[in-house]
């Protein structure tokens, strides 16, 4: 039977089918940042239960430091990373805090440090943990109930979701980013179009894209609403891994960790890559968004009168205009702020 890279990844991590539908899965990897630790280390401490694999846990201090910063902001920081390291330190985890030149973008550091390679299952209290399906992972942010019982037991209850394809084929213009090309996504499926969906990223303009652009694409999933964001592993994925210590299930034979050609998905989108150019956001969601060389819309753009009056709060907030060129945002932008920061 054909199945999906998403299928491939979830089954592979099942431990057993529950009574009401959902799955029980295992978790290879779990992420934690100083936001949503504390509730789950006091559940531990309440029902006398200890971290049950510490090797397989990394806390990273992400949320509430400038990227450079070695020392916390504020009080409130300060307790929530004193926090998280007396709880890592309790349950023997390994803890990446302030000063710790290990220490950055949780999604960042996991790559960085080899932590992740394909066919593996990671959770994380963040919704970004999509980052991880650039490397042919699994990856999905959980809560604090979920970082608790991932804590005490490596597995979680899991619902299986619906699973969408979308492809983006050909090479696309001079100027046009990773970043652009989500962006184009999010246009045609909508902000929120992939809920309930794990996406499956494929195409040729997909894959010519270097690790930090697929780990961008996947990344930014969250803005169609998707819980799991996926790229099937190839050679550049190997490549990436090289030197890297991990302990993931991949070996590599060019259809490990990738959907099958045969393979069913629910929803399925196809993108041109000559049809994405250079985008600007305008508006207050991510998919209001236009090419570098239009113009934000205007009412007359627009039929229904929710449409309307959704066009007029974003351009209220963002301070633009109906109509202003879409290259004079970022000179405005910088003359507003700079004008607030006055007074």
């Amino acid at each position: 039977m054909s199945r999906t890279l998403y299928d491939k990844l979830v089954d592979a991590h099942k431990v057993c089918d529950l009574p009401d539908g959902d799955t029980l899965i295992y978790v290879d990897f779990h992420i934690m940042n100083e936001y949503t630790s504390p509730q789950a280390f006091s559940g531990l401490d309440t029902k006398g239960l200890e971290v049950w694999r510490p090797e397989a846990h990394l806390a990273v201090i992400d949320h509430v430091n400038a990227t450079r910063s070695s020392e916390p902001h504020d009080t409130a920081s300060k307790l929530l990373i004193d926090n998280l390291q007396a709880n890592c330190t309790k349950h023997g985890i390994a803890f990446y805090g302030l000063g710790d030149p290990r220490q950055g973008i949780e999604h960042v550091v996991v790559p960085e440090q080899g932590l992740v390679s394909p066919g593996m299952l990671i959770a994380c209290g963040d919704s970004h943990t999509t980052t991880y399906g650039a490397y042919g992972a699994l990856g999905f942010g959980i809560g604090t109930s979920e970082v608790e019982h991932v804590l005490a037991t490596q597995t979680l209850r899991y619902k299986r979701m619906k699973t969408m394809r979308v492809t983006v084929d050909g090479e696309t213009a001079p100027g046009v980013t990773a970043k652009d090309i989500i962006m184009k996504i999010v246009q045609v499926v909508g902000a929120g179009g992939a809920n309930g969906f794990a996406v499956e990223f494929a195409g040729s303009a997909i894959c010519s894209l270097d690790m930090a652009g697929r780990m961008t694409v996947c990344n930014m999933a969250v803005e169609l609403g998707a819980r799991a964001a996926l790229i099937a592993a190839d050679q550049l994925t190997e490549a990436a891994m090289e030197g890297h210590l991990h302990s993931g299930q991949f070996a590599f034979n060019g259809e490990s960790w990738g959907s099958d050609p045969e393979a069913v998905f629910d929803e399925v989108f196809i993108i041109l890559g000559a049809d994405i150019e250079p985008l600007i956001t305008w508006g207050t969601s991510p998919d209001q968004s236009v090419p570098i060389t239009a113009n934000v819309p205007s009412a007359t753009d627009y039929i229904s009168p929710e449409a309307k009056a959704a066009l007029a709060r974003s351009l209220h907030y963002m301070g633009l205009s109906e109509g202003q060129s879409a290259q004079s945002i970022n000179r405005y932008g910088i003359y507003r702020l700079l004008h607030q920061l006055s007074y």
